[in-house]
């Protein structure tokens, strides 16, 4: 299985409203048991969150909806 890309989950996705870390960043985190260095967060129009994507360096490693909540749902990772 091939993982998509930067590019491709900017243009399915969107650009983030915000970005914490980047794919050089040396820090690692762990959240919801997946280790990332950056994270990509996605708002609605309203400014709530509703899906964050975790990436380790280039490669993603998670894609998460946000209920009302604040619970994190996996999403499943697409194909490139």
């Amino acid at each position: 299985m091939s993982r998509p890309d930067r590019g491709a989950v900017w243009r399915r996705l969107g650009a983030p409203s915000e970005q914490i870390g980047s794919a050089n960043e040396p820090r690692e985190r762990v959240e919801n048991g997946v280790r990332f260095n950056e994270k990509w967060i996605h708002r609605d129009r309203d400014g709530r969150v509703e899906r964050i994507v975790l990436w380790d360096r280039y490669d993603l490693v998670g894609i998460f909806r946000v209920d009302d909540a604040g619970g994190l749902h996996p999403e499943a990772i697409p194909e490139a």
